[in-house]
């Protein structure tokens, strides 16, 4: 009876927690709170640092072009004026050194992983603008901790809660590389991309472009970190009219500057 009533005071103060100083638009049912994302998001982050033979990161002061190029397009999307939580997650950027890995991933909190493999596939910044759009928003649109409610349940988050919760991170840190995500919440981070782009000198249906790259490749489906579904051909469209509903008049692709980015890549 005792572990049940910790696990009802648990969630109590988990949804109270949650009330405060949300993202109104956020209907999703999480039962981590904000700061339980920063918190979760930082020792996800420690357990990637501590396993480099799974996460060789590439170190910022030995490719310094590299990082200050993704930096650059990480600002201009968090000046975008639609990042809810552009203040208080750390969005920090890390790259990751397999060419053969077609990934990119988000912690909670605003941790970004994207692969060297996925950086050498494509060939236009606003593509990559386009991923890095789409995984900032399932950050910041909470996307993870609510999948993870899902995934281990309510009495394995209280054990996090509690502090019982070293595997319980570890696990997370495996599951996030090819964490699927619900229709909804793939739709939404889609949509986010295109927002986020709008105001940009980019083509905001950069992720459109990601997509259609791989139909031409003949990919029967996108790689894990973009799910399995909607289908990519219907993403692609969907993308397309949310670009055309916000009137998004963005035109750059910038070609050159993106293999120039490339060129400082082991």
């Amino acid at each position: 009876m005792n572990k049940y009533l910790i696990i009802l005071l648990t969630a109590t103060a988990m949804l109270a927690g949650s009330c405060e100083k949300t993202n109104p638009d956020d209907n999703s049912f999480n039962l981590f709170s904000v700061e339980d994302d920063i918190k979760l998001g930082q020792q996800v982050s420690a357990e990637i640092a501590a396993n480099p033979q799974d996460y060789p990161v590439l170190d910022s002061a030995q490719y310094p072009q590299a990082y200050a190029y993704v930096y650059d397009m990480r600002n201009k999307i968090l000046n975008s004026g639609y990042v809810y939580y552009k203040d208080r997650f750390p969005w920090t950027v890390k790259i990751i050194q397999n060419d053969a890995e077609l990934n990119a991933f988000a912690t909670p909190g605003g941790y970004i992983y994207v692969y060297t493999g996925l950086i050498k596939y494509l060939n236009a910044e606003h593509q990559l603008a386009g991923v890095l759009g789409h995984e900032m928003a399932h950050s910041d649109r909470r996307h993870t901790t609510d999948q993870l409610t899902k995934i281990y349940g309510l009495s394995i988050i209280a054990d996090y809660l509690l502090g019982n919760n070293q595997g319980l991170i570890t696990d997370i840190a495996a599951t996030l590389v090819s964490l699927k995500f619900s229709r909804g919440n793939e739709t939404d981070a889609d949509d986010y991309s295109v927002i986020y782009l709008c105001p940009t000198e980019w083509k905001a249906d950069g992720a459109a472009a990601f997509f259609e790259k791989l139909l031409e490749a003949g990919t029967a489906s996108p790689p894990e970190f973009l799910s399995t579904h909607p289908n990519p051909g219907n993403r692609v469209q969907n993308i397309k009219d949310k670009k055309t509903a916000l009137g998004c008049t963005g035109t750059g692709t910038f070609d050159q500057r993106y293999q120039n980015f490339k060129n400082t890549l082991p």
